[in-house]
């Protein structure tokens, strides 16, 4: 026996929040689109549809109305990302520079690692 159709019902505060949301300019936009989504499931509409209408696939919609149901607003952002890989300094650069040019031989990468890490404390995996 199948199951019945996924469906969202919302409160007039709720459908306002979720409006503002879609509308607020700060906002990621995968976070805006699962507010539409449930929004239109708050509408009435089956989730092929909203599936059709946001070009996803119908386990994103459901997976989206699912997340809402069971945990609210806070579900609709994204987890935080890890952090950025850090970038090389100048000094750094200057320091790999120098050892390349002043000794005549060649280093691998694993070789300028340790360059790095007995001069300037920077530990980077080859």
């Amino acid at each position: 026996m199948s199951s019945p159709p996924l469906r969202i019902f919302l409160s007039r505060e709720q459908d306002r929040t979720l409006w503002e949301l879609r509308k607020a300019p700060r906002v990621p936009q995968r976070t805006k689109d699962r507010a539409e989504a449930i929004r239109l499931s708050g509408m009435g509409w089956k989730v092929e549809k909203i599936a059709i209408y946001l070009k996803w696939s119908p386990s994103t919609v459901r997976s989206t109305l699912h997340r809402w149901q069971n945990l609210g607003l806070a579900r609709l952002w994204d987890a935080p990302r890890p952090e950025r890989r850090r970038k090389w300094l100048p000094e750094q650069i200057e320091t790999l520079c120098e050892k390349l040019e002043t000794e005549q031989r060649t280093y691998s990468s694993r070789q300028l690692c340790q360059v790095l890490a007995t001069s300037q404390q920077v530990h980077l995996v080859a």
